[in-house]
């Protein structure tokens, strides 16, 4: 899939009267927080705004978020009726989601399903990964294979299973596997942008209203580790 457009800085994978997916770039916050900082959210409220020449309010939903260091797929909903179904087919895990990560350290498996408890420390904003399950924690479960070498870093191709807080960056520094440039897990050196290796690279899903099977692919960022992929 390539991107549509790209307008007001937002590069726009798909649109209809029911949904909008975004292709996220690094720094980007899903939806307004303590920052202050401008939300993706009401970049794409604006845009629509200005497409449809719409007078009032814009609706618009947040479906689902992507951490600010995180590249990749976005969805937001343009209607009330389309933000009920998305919200029910992330949260009964009717999605399938596919991440792309890079790492420093090779992973002792060239494929592997991962299976944790995640324990989310909110002073911190971090989720540490048991083996055992602890007091407070939430099962935490992905498969991942190794889709390229490259010369100092390793790509992995992750699909996940359960959709917990930090969970692909905690379960990789589990297994001493941080990715690039995500100091908070173990990374040993920070990325120029500020961003991580970690890029929401594919979603399939049924679409709320017209109930056709939408596969969304999102380009990775322009930049040299990425683009030796």
């Amino acid at each position: 899939m390539k991107i549509i457009s790209t307008k007001n800085n937002l590069q726009i994978l798909h649109e209809d009267n029911h949904i909008l997916v975004v292709n996220k770039r690094v720094g980007d916050i899903v939806q307004g927080d303590k920052t202050g900082d401008k939300p993706l959210s009401d970049v794409v409220k604006e845009y629509i705004k200005d497409k449809y020449n719409k007078p009032g309010e814009v609706f618009l939903g947040v479906v689902h978020r992507l951490d600010r260091p995180t590249t990749g797929i976005v969805v937001f909903a343009r209607t009330s009726k389309a933000l009920t179904r998305m919200n029910e087919l992330f949260s009964n895990r009717e999605t399938q989601k596919t991440y792309w990560a890079v790492v420093k350290n090779k992973p002792s498996k060239t494929e592997d399903k991962l299976v944790h408890y995640l324990k989310r420390n909110e002073k911190n904003n971090t989720s540490k990964a048991h083996i055992k399950e602890v007091p407070d924690s939430k099962l935490a479960s992905l498969d991942y294979t190794i889709i390229k070498e490259l010369q100092n870093y390793f790509a992995l191709e992750i699909n996940l299973h359960t959709g917990r807080h930090h969970q692909i960056r905690a379960q990789l520094s589990a297994i001493d596997c941080p990715i690039k440039g995500d100091l908070k897990y173990g990374s040993d050196r920070s990325n120029p942008d500020g961003g991580i290796h970690l890029h929401a690279r594919k979603l399939v899903f049924i679409h709320p209203v017209s109930k056709e099977e939408l596969e969304i692919i999102a380009p990775v960022p322009n930049e040299v580790v990425w683009n030796a992929i």
